[in-house]
């Protein structure tokens, strides 16, 4: 797991109070995930003992500590964002055939897909439940972002219809499956520590453009990042013909009048069949060499900026330093 030390916090003071925050986060998400059935509990059990980052519990945590973070709400907040994501990466495994999880190998190539789906649907109910212990309001929030999750995933699944911008449409899908999550997580860790509703927007408006920023970062290092480094099996959206931000932007060259013939033997290689190891890490390095590489980079450090942006209101502090340090944490994993 992450915490608030392998963080670029400033704050001595603010780094020990996260991290023993965040230390009190995990134990209540490895007893919220407990069940009785043996195999429903293994199963559950199973991403959250490969770890993580826990960046939506981390961001809960910091919003919080924009008004009183102390307050027993925020930690729960904190637990039913990151049940939340852990569910869906149960769901978006078993979409995307992908092999490897943080390291250790996916719930459906363990138990099958089926119970793999179950697992995700478990976790749910479990952060339903204790979403509904901080109020109706709480539970809208959620069923919000539930509901944007879910369109997400059918958007990229269903890719853009007749006439429609593949970038665009990728980046609401992104703002969807990634976005709204991050949004909510410091909703809640604003809105649970009694900040002013103003505070409350702010940080959402954050929360939303930091996660698209996000998103695109985790494109970048698909491709460039060692897969022992990162847990997962680097060109594996180009295996299962995933759209991501350096393919779209390749198509759209490759698309054009003036398209090189490198460019279009490159896409032609990713309409291939990718089964194979030794065709699919031909396609990495094909991709990971290009250009569009790069300007995905930038375009993740642009979003990751308009973030920023929306902090300016926000009065300065170490609170507020934190914030920014963690918008940079993100999208420097690219670089």
């Amino acid at each position: 797991m992450t915490s608030a030390a392998a963080l670029p916090l400033a704050d001595p003071e603010l780094t020990e109070l996260l991290t023993g925050r965040l230390a009190l986060v995990e134990e209540r998400l490895r007893d919220a995930v407990a069940q009785a059935d043996a195999l429903a509990d293994t199963a559950s059990r199973h991403l959250v003992n490969a770890g993580g980052k826990r960046l939506r519990p981390m961001l809960t945590l910091l919003a919080a500590q924009l008004g009183n973070g102390m307050r027993p709400e925020v930690l729960d907040a904190a637990v039913v964002v990151e049940l939340t994501h852990l569910a869906t990466l149960y769901h978006d495994d078993v979409m995307d055939s992908a092999p490897l999880r943080r390291g250790a190998p996916a719930a459906h190539e363990v138990w099958g897909n089926s119970v793999a789906i179950l697992t995700g649907d478990l976790l749910f109910a479990r952060a339903s439940s204790m979403v509904a212990g901080l109020g109706p309001e709480a539970v809208r929030i959620q069923a919000a972002a539930f509901e944007r999750l879910c369109l997400g995933q059918l958007h990229e699944t269903v890719g853009p219809q007749g006439g429609e911008d593949a970038v665009e449409h990728y980046l609401q899908v992104l703002s969807d499956k990634t976005g709204s999550l991050i949004a909510t997580s410091a909703r809640f860790g604003a809105m649970f520590a009694g900040c002013h509703p103003d505070v409350v927007r702010i940080v959402t408006e954050y929360g939303e453009k930091v996660g698209v920023a996000f998103q695109l970062a985790d494109d970048v290092i698909d491709l460039s990042a060692d897969g022992a480094a990162t847990g997962k099996t680097p060109g594996t959206d180009l295996r299962e013909q995933v759209p991501t931000m350096p393919v779209l932007l390749l198509r759209a060259r490759a698309a054009r009048p003036d398209a090189s013939a490198q460019d279009r033997e490159l896409v032609a290689l990713l309409d291939s069949d990718l089964s194979a190891d030794v065709d699919l890490a031909e396609a990495v390095r094909g991709l990971r060499g290009h250009s569009v590489v790069d300007e995905t980079r930038a375009l993740a450090v642009a979003w990751a900026h308009e973030a920023v942006a929306e902090l300016r209101p926000l009065p300065g502090g170490k609170v507020k330093d934190a914030l920014l340090s963690f918008t940079d944490a993100l999208v420097d994993r690219a670089s």
